[in-house]
């Protein structure tokens, strides 16, 4: 029986992800497990500067903010006070809303995938997933989504980005397949199932 693990929860926007990320921490802490949530990019000096970033304070092109995420990424793992590191080994279980399979899918709609892959190279060997799971969802029922829960929309959020971010994933999920454990699920059903699929998965890999 595995007693704390790491799982990433990936996703384009409106997918439900971060509706999976609550309803697992949920189960998983009903099973008397320690669990934390966690996100990217972080609420860190890094992932702080992305977010003045996204909000146009600053301006950056996408080789820097791909740059930018990896940086953040190896200070979320590292970080001495509440790095992803420290917190597996003090026994939590760790649920990451977004990790590396979305800069390989956001990024590289915007620069070479295999650039994004080099920047995210030691993240990768430090810290792989016990589990991806990549909510799977079509770009039109994201967008649809989108709009019905959001009174203004984000720049980047418009079905053709939706359509070329879900396009990378597709490609991402296949570069890394055989080196990570990576769990689709249909995310087109009702939030309730699509947890409990999930949850299913984690027990017959995990013995939860």
């Amino acid at each position: 029986m595995a007693h704390n693990f790491f799982i990433a929860l990936e996703g384009i926007d409106g997918s439900g992800k971060s509706t999976q990320t609550k309803l697992l921490h949920h189960l998983l802490s009903k099973a008397g497990m320690q669990v934390q949530i966690d996100f990217e990019p972080t609420d860190n000096e890094i992932g702080r500067l992305l977010r003045h970033i996204f909000s146009g304070k600053i301006n950056a092109n996408q080789y820097t903010i791909a740059a930018l995420f990896a940086a953040d990424r190896l200070d979320h793992i590292l970080n001495p006070k509440n790095g992803l590191q420290k917190k597996l080994a003090e026994g939590y279980t760790v649920i990451c809303d977004r990790y590396y399979l979305s800069s390989l899918a956001y990024h590289s709609v915007h620069v070479p995938i295999d650039w994004v892959m080099d920047c995210n190279k030691m993240a990768m060997q430090l810290l792989k997933p016990h589990l991806h799971v990549f909510v799977d969802v079509p770009p039109a029922l994201a967008m649809q989504r989108l709009k019905q829960s959001r009174p203004q929309l984000e720049m980047y959020e418009t079905l053709s980005n939706l359509e070329a971010v879900y396009a990378k994933y597709q490609e991402a999920i296949e570069k890394i397949n055989a080196e990570e454990n990576i769990f689709r699920v249909d995310g087109t059903q009702n939030p309730d199932s699509i947890s409990a699929l999930i949850f299913e998965e984690l027990q017959r890999r995990f013995s939860i």
